[in-house]
This record gives structure tokens, C-alpha cells and sequence, in this order.
């Protein structure tokens, strides 16, 4: 009996401990579940400064001015005085083909044009006598003294020899351009700089044969460029070629000069298009824009790459926060919130309430006060690589949220609790 009461007065310590044990931790969970989430953020105070708006694009530097000297006539090159580099000033001789063939074209001519004005001069002196033996043949037959049928013949053997002339002629001008044609091929025999600059391409050797444009386009030979003028060619997005305008100021960065900062200004943009990977997911379409350096490296060459960066547009002294601390969030949260949401505000929910119609999204910030996130919207302007431009709904000296992402995305509501990180470490730096 006595053992059998032990084991009862055992049996309900233990039921009663695990009791008292499942009751504390359900209190414990009931507790922890009421108490209040914190969010970690970072922030940074809303100051006003001075922003620029860039398009950033790479490209190729190129001469303003270059002239590709290509062959018109056909024969061995006889002199090549220049070399790849060479500085030429304009009128200068770069290159001299061999041209017997065209000067025996044109001794030929020659020897043609004096024959035909020597034939001229024949039929001259025919004209003039037939001319005057037609005058004569009138004159008697206006006295009664020759027949009619005379002064026809007179008459037919004036206009034959008149036609003869005429033909004789027409072959003397027609010889002297067939001369001009060939003294025109012996002069382009020999090609001379048309502009001050430099041998930026030479694709030919001494002793080599070349073509002229009678096949196909010709021997492309050399390329002059002048290098004191230098301008950038970049292929610019359609989405930011709307931004940019004739004399905005561009940034360029030479990969072969490191760091080194040259300056330039828009000069042209281009009209037409230019599309790679048309009809395919790749498809792009870029604008040429073009931009001339104002300042240059006489060192800089035809076909280096550079990073530029246009200016489009600059405010100064503006209110700005960090680029991240602006978010989007619709108007009419809660409404066709898409599959994995947790914030019924977040900027991916895209209601299609009233309507069918697609709800607005706001642009916001979030301010800390007292501890607490508050929501600001705001009205946005022109961005740099950093800090954007608000227009409208904050008045400076605001600590702004500027991290981390996910919080000012989705996590962030008005009113949730946060807690500054580095705020302590920076109290402690001050004590």
C-alpha cells in the first residue's frame, strides 16, 4: 500500500512538471509572436547637390577629315617616297605608277589630232574655192549667162564640199578630246596629297601592280588622315538618344591613356538606324552619334577604343537621396498580388481592379522619425550614377532609407519599427 501511494504522488509530479512546462512555452510563443518585428536599415540624410544626368557609350576614335587614295589607272608601282606614318603635306607626291602604255595612247592621239586638222586644212581650202566658184555661178545667172541647171550644180558641189568641212571638223574636236581623255590617264599616273596629315593605312609595296576603277573600284592604296582634328563615333541605345543634343559636353576615356580625361562636345546625331540581330530576341537598334575632342593627345590613333560619357542635362543645388532609397509601390495595394508577396504594398503588385484598368504606381521614400519607417511620396527628376534628384515631397535634412534593398522593396511599410545599423558604433566613436 504504501509503495503503490509513492508511485501515484510520483506519477503526478512528473504529469505535473511537463504541464507547467507546455504551459510556459505556449506563453512563451504567445509572447514572442505579440512582440513587435524590427527592420535593419541603413540611411543617409537628404542634402542638396549638383547633378548630371550621363548617357554612357563606348566606341572608336576616327579622323574628322581622311581621304582613301584608291587607283585609277592600272600598272606597276614605280615610286612609293612615303611610308605608314609619315606626316605628307598637302600637294605632296605619294605615289608614282607606270604609264609607258598610256604615253604611247597618247603619241597615238597626237599623231591623230594633227592629222585630222591637217585634213581640216585641206577641206578649208576646198570650201573657200568651191565658194567662191558658187558666188561666181550666181552672179551669171542673175545676168542671164549660166542655165539653171549649172548653178545646181554649182549649188550641190558647194554643199557636198561644205559637208566635207563639217566632217573634217567634228573629227579635229573629237581627236582633241580623245587627246585631253589620255593626257588625263598619264597624269593619274602620279597621286599627289590632297590634304595635310599622315599615312594612317599604306596597303601597298613598292613594285606592285594595281588596278584602276575600270575594274571593279580600284586598288585601295593608302589613307591620309589629318590628325589634328579628332572626333569619337558611338553607337548610342534609341532609349537614350532622346536625351542627348548638338554641343552637350562628353567625358571620353582612351583605354590605352588609363585615366586620362579628354573632353569633347556633340557634333552630329545620326537620323537612321542602325539594327543588329533584326527579327530576333538580340535585336538593337543604335543612333551614330558623333562627338569632336576639343582638347587631344597628339599620341591618340585612328581606331582606338574609349568609354564616353554625354552630359545631357545638369541642376544645381538640388535635393537628392540615394538612386536605392526610391521605390515604387501601387495605390490600391492588395489586389492581384503576385505568387510569393509577403508585402501587401510592394512595387511587383500590379492590381487590375476598376475596370481592368492598371493601377497607378507612386514613387516613395521612406524617412526614419522616432524610431519608426514613415512614408513620403515624392516626385522625381534627373539622376547621376548615384543620387537622384527629388523635385518634390521632402524638404532636406531627412535621414532617408537608403539600405538594404529588400527592406525599402518589399519589407518597408508606414509605421514598422527599425533599427539604424552603425548607429551605435557611431555613438561610441563620439564618446
Amino acid at each position: 500500500m504504501a509503495n503503490g501511494k509513492k508511485k501515484s504522488k510520483k506519477k503526478i509530479f512528473i504529469f505535473g512538471g511537463i504541464g507547467v512546462l507546455v504551459i510556459a512555452l505556449v506563453l512563451i510563443a504567445l509572447l514572442g509572436g505579440s512582440k513587435e518585428e524590427i527592420i535593419a536599415v541603413q540611411t543617409e540624410k537628404v542634402e542638396k547637390r549638383d547633378i548630371t544626368q550621363t548617357v554612357a557609350a563606348t566606341g572608336k576614335i576616327n579622323p574628322e577629315f581622311k581621304v582613301t587614295i584608291t587607283s585609277e589607272v592600272t600598272g606597276e608601282i614605280v615610286g612609293l617616297p612615303v611610308e605608314e606614318g609619315d606626316k605628307v603635306n598637302k600637294g605632296q607626291l605619294l605615289i608614282r605608277i607606270k604609264g609607258d602604255a598610256y604615253v604611247a595612247q597618247k603619241e597615238r592621239a597626237d599623231a591623230n589630232l594633227q592629222s585630222a586638222e591637217a585634213n581640216l586644212q585641206m577641206r578649208k581650202a576646198e570650201l573657200d574655192k568651191i565658194t567662191l566658184d558658187y558666188n561666181r555661178m550666181k552672179e551669171l545667172h542673175s545676168k542671164n549667162l549660166a542655165s539653171d541647171s549649172e548653178l545646181e550644180a554649182a549649188n550641190s558641189n558647194y554643199l557636198s564640199t561644205k559637208a566635207l568641212y563639217e566632217g573634217a571638223e567634228a573629227n579635229v574636236l573629237q581627236n582633241k578630246a580623245s587627246l585631253r581623255e589620255i593626257i588625263e590617264q598619264v597624269n593619274k599616273t602620279t597621286i599627289y596629297s590632297p590634304i595635310d596629315g599622315v599615312v594612317t593605312k599604306l596597303n601597298v609595296e613598292f613594285g606592285e601592280r594595281v588596278l584602276g576603277s575600270g575594274f571593279s573600284q580600284g586598288t585601295d592604296i593608302m589613307t591620309v588622315s589629318d590628325l589634328r582634328n579628332i572626333e569619337a563615333t558611338v553607337e548610342v541605345d534609341e532609349n537614350d538618344v532622346v536625351l542627348i543634343s548638338v554641343n552637350d559636353t562628353a567625358r571620353i576615356k582612351v583605354d590605352a591613356f588609363g585615366d586620362k580625361e579628354f573632353k569633347g562636345l556633340v557634333t552630329q546625331i545620326g537620323n537612321s538606324a542602325i539594327t543588329s540581330g533584326l527579327g530576333t530576341q538580340e535585336q538593337v537598334v543604335n543612333f551614330e552619334v558623333i562627338i569632336k575632342l576639343i582638347d587631344h593627345d597628339d599620341a591618340l590613333r585612328q581606331g582606338m577604343y574609349f568609354n564616353a560619357d554625354i552630359e545631357t542635362e545638369t541642376v544645381s543645388n538640388v535635393l537628392s537621396v540615394p538612386i536605392q532609397s526610391v521605390t515604387a509601390r501601387s495605390e490600391m495595394p492588395n489586389m492581384n498580388m503576385n505568387e510569393g508577396e509577403d508585402d501587401e504594398e510592394s512595387a511587383t503588385v500590379t492590381p487590375t481592379g476598376n475596370g481592368g484598368k492598371q493601377n497607378k504606381l507612386q514613387e516613395i521614400v521612406f524617412i526614419v522619425e522616432n524610431g519608426k519607417a514613415k512614408k513620403i511620396n515624392v516626385e522625381t527628376g534627373i539622376s547621376n550614377d548615384n543620387y537622384l534628384h527629388i523635385k518634390s515631397g521632402l524638404k532636406g535634412g531627412e535621414e532617408v532609407v537608403s539600405g538594404t534593398y529588400r527592406a525599402i522593396s518589399r519589407e518597408l511599410s508606414d509605421g514598422v519599427v527599425v533599427r539604424v545599423e552603425g548607429q551605435n558604433k557611431q555613438e561610441n566613436t563620439n564618446q
